[in-house]
């Protein structure tokens, strides 16, 4: 499922919820996006394995605010992304549980 989440106030477009995926990634793309300093990012040491099976080191990680739905009905978390330096059709990859928190809001 392909969705649009509100993330720092800037309405993101193509978010993939795959219940394949462990981890929040953010797409750097799309962390440019939101004009956010680069030295906003935590270090991380864990390297990803991508869809491909490739490993892939994260830049950093970084959390932000996200909200899906509109007012009355919308719900609001802190997320903890990866952000990767990784071409994507998509500008985030979330896993299939935030698809428990965003039922009945999208």
């Amino acid at each position: 499922m392909v969705v649009t989440l509100l993330v720092e106030l800037f309405t993101m477009k193509r978010i993939l919820i795959d219940n394949g995926s462990s981890a929040d990634i953010l797409y750097k793309h799309a962390f440019d996006q939101l004009r956010i300093p680069v030295d906003q990012l935590k270090p991380v040491k864990t390297p990803l394995v991508g869809f491909a099976g490739e490993t892939i080191h994260p830049l950093g990680s970084i959390n932000l605010s996200v909200v899906a739905g509109t007012a009355p009905r919308q719900s609001q978390v802190e997320m903890t992304f990866l952000v990767v330096d990784t071409p994507s059709p998509y500008n985030a990859v979330i896993p299939e549980v935030v698809q428990v928190w965003t039922s009945g809001i999208l």
